[in-house]
């Protein structure tokens, strides 16, 4: 059944310039960190995650330049639960922060931390940061490896001494998309009044899938970064999510998906990270067809073979090869294209050959 009323819009949280900037061998210096910002925030992110000042003076100047921009964006700093890094955040003119907690028993016995030290933290940072920020969010990471009902003290504690938001991460990312889904439910039920976001890592491949069930199952706002930028196997993917978005029946993003290949081509080229040719929405195979049986069927209608036109994303068109897959409709299209006539003979011949028989 078609759903007539206003699809909802999910805030995308982008974090390339924090936990992009975490993946092993990626730098990005002051003019990189503006650029991308400046594309983002005409991509139309709704929040950017733009860095941790408690990494150093260098971290607080570039921060401290992103927000005198004046993007009509908001703007966040990451912090640990820490008074020394909301010091720091403060320095840097963000306007708002993320102040992160572990969650998880084995994160917390990592740190010799228990539970009570975790609502300690709440209760003692959270009214500086309120009192600081204009707005501060809640990190709760590790959740998906937390006990459902202490990760919903968490969250309610969080929400009643005045947090924006909660984010729920799956730190590293073995969650599935039915469990997310649960969870996302779970805390959406309990705690009606709280705002949610997800932060999908993608170890196990499945961050984008976990970042859409967290969105249908009620989540406000996905955490995610160009390309799927981040530590180990990397992040949520802006450019996937952002298309899983697009034909939505039920939900909505602010992305201008035709800026998608240009956002994701500057990225790759400041971290050094290409772009896999066969990586969904913006690889080079992504539009390149070879199969004689798709080739036919695409010349006559394009959406037999593909999910949505390269325009969509920035893309200018559609790319034929020829290859030992290439049927004769297909060999005849390119020649015709090229501006060579070519008898039935002619294209049979060529057709052996590619087939190298």
């Amino acid at each position: 059944m078609k759903n007539n009323s206003m699809p909802r819009t999910i805030k995308l949280i982008d974090t390339t310039l924090r936990d992009g900037a975490q993946a092993p061998g990626v730098t990005f210096d002051r003019n990189a960190k503006l650029a991308i910002a400046r594309a983002l925030v005409e991509l139309g992110v709704d929040e950017l995650e733009a860095g941790t000042p408690a990494m150093g003076p260098q971290e607080e100047s570039h921060l401290r330049d992103l927000v005198n921009q004046g993007f009509n964006c908001r703007i966040s700093a990451w912090c640990r639960a820490r008074r020394e890094d909301l010091a720091a955040a403060k320095r840097s003119g963000a306007p708002d922060v993320h102040i992160s907690l572990p969650v998880s028993d084995i994160h917390l016995a990592a740190l010799n931390k228990d539970r009570a030290w975790v609502l300690d933290q709440l209760y003692e940072l959270l009214p500086t940061a309120i009192d600081q920020f204009e707005r501060v969010s809640i990190g709760a990471q590790d959740a998906t490896r937390t006990e459902i009902t202490w990760l919903t003290t968490f969250a309610d504690t969080a929400v009643r001494l005045g947090a924006h938001r909660v984010r729920i991460a799956d730190t590293v990312g073995i969650s599935r998309p039915a469990t997310v889904a649960g969870l996302i439910k779970h805390l959406r039920t309990t705690i009606p009044e709280l705002a949610l976001e997800f932060h999908g890592h993608n170890d196990l491949g499945m961050a984008t899938a976990n970042a859409l069930s967290a969105a249908e199952a009620g989540a406000d706002a996905i955490s995610v970064t160009v390309n799927g930028l981040g530590e180990r196997a990397g992040n949520t993917a802006l450019e996937q999510i952002a298309m899983a978005l697009d034909p939505h029946s039920d939900l909505a993003c602010s992305i201008d998906t035709r800026a998608l290949l240009t956002m994701c081509q500057m990225v790759s080229f400041a971290s050094d990270r290409p772009i896999a040719p066969d990586r969904p929405i913006v690889g080079e195979m992504a539009f390149s067809h070879e199969s004689g049986i798709h080739y036919h069927a695409l010349i006559k209608d394009p959406h037999t073979y593909e999910p949505f036109d390269p325009q969509q994303i920035g893309r200018a068109k559609r790319r034929f090869v020829l290859g030992s897959h290439s049927g004769s409709t297909g060999i005849r299209h390119l020649l015709e294209q090229a501006g060579i006539c070519a008898s039935p003979c002619q294209v049979k011949t060529l057709r052996t050959l590619l087939k190298g028989s």
